[in-house]
């Protein structure tokens, strides 16, 4: 088969790759479409010392299953593979499962014409849902587990909320278009990329700004949500959050200081951290997707997987105005 194969520090290479062979209870999957995530970057930096190259990336995907008893149907995949044994396991919050896998990080990933996952981790696609579509369900459930767990400890609505999104990526859209449609109306948005702002601009999902131009109000957000994660944009969050107010920390950009647990403690402020989401949550984000709750989706980018190579250039150089871009075997 052809895969697109991260084999060095800025090098990713669309290559023959064998065949993955199913083991007992997994599923060969085809697959229709696959998006690049802000963490396949952080690997092609030369920055995640988890993913090690020659590997397959990619690990937000759907396809049709090509084995097993589900074979000929079409679906979502689930990527993070657990135990299903352990306490965190059966108490609902998989996510934290201690033996957990992500295909893509150690094993082979889903930038490639099929791959090989266990049948428990196929999400059934809604009859009449585009490939392309449902690739985004991952990113929506990461977004939609980190607004679920800051409301609960919210001390008003979200409808009711001020809310900060740091970082105009598909996370950040989709947090935003997710806040939205829970009837929030005070959502600030801010990236560095001046094609991203654009097209979230276009949007229609929040009041975008230019991080380099503008600093958001000091203590003035019920809810920050840090969709980046580095040293710099902690330190906005901290200074920008209000008094008993939450911080909803997604992104895994860096580990540097920025964090002012001075003001946190002071001010009763609230930091959660998120790790992706559980089986739930992908099938909440599926439902979101299928029925239009999130409008149209406009802001992706559809390209062939041959053509990934360069598509992950245009990234590396703040070359691509997209949210996403979805990388299509095959085409």
């Amino acid at each position: 088969m052809k895969a697109l194969v991260y084999t060095d520090t800025l090098e990713v290479q669309y290559r023959e790759e064998p065949d993955p062979i199913p083991q007992a209870g997994e599923a060969l999957v085809k697959i229709e479409a696959v998006g690049i995530c802000g963490s396949d970057m952080h690997a092609y930096h030369g920055k995640d010392a988890r993913r090690v190259p020659p590997l397959i990336l990619g690990h937000e995907a759907s396809g049709r299953v090509l084995s097993g008893p589900h074979v000929g149907e079409r679906v979502v995949l689930n990527p993070l593979i657990t135990c299903g044994a352990c306490g965190a396991c059966l108490s609902g919050r998989a996510n934290l499962c201690a033996k957990r896998e992500l295909i893509g990080m150690r094993v082979a990933g889903a930038f490639a014409e099929m791959i090989a996952v266990p049948e428990q981790n196929l999400l059934p696609m809604p009859r009449g849902m585009g490939a392309v579509l449902a690739s985004l369900t991952e990113p929506t459930a990461t977004a939609l587990h980190a607004l679920r767990m800051a409301e609960r400890v919210l001390d008003r609505p979200t409808s009711e909320s001020r809310v900060l999104i740091l970082g105009g990526g598909s996370i950040g859209v989709l947090a935003a278009l997710l806040l939205k449609h829970r009837g929030c109306e005070q959502i600030v948005l801010g990236d560095t990329n001046r094609l991203r702002r654009q097209t979230a601009a276009s949007v229609q999902c929040a009041e975008v700004y230019d991080p380099a131009a503008h600093l958001p109000d000091p203590q003035g957000f019920d809810l920050v949500v840090d969709a980046v994660g580095s040293g710099s944009t902690r330190a906005v969050a901290s200074r920008c959050v209000r008094p008993g107010g939450v911080i909803s920390h997604i992104g895994l950009s860096d580990n540097e200081p920025g964090l002012d647990t001075r003001t946190l403690t002071l001010s009763e402020i609230t930091f959660i951290g998120h790790y992706t989401y559980t089986p739930s949550d992908l099938c909440a984000a599926i439902e979101a997707l299928a029925s239009g709750q999130l409008g149209t989706i406009h802001w992706i980018e559809c390209r062939a997987l041959a053509e990934g190579a360069q598509a992950f250039r245009d990234l590396h150089e703040g070359q691509a105005g997209a949210q996403k871009i979805i990388l299509i075997p095959g085409s």
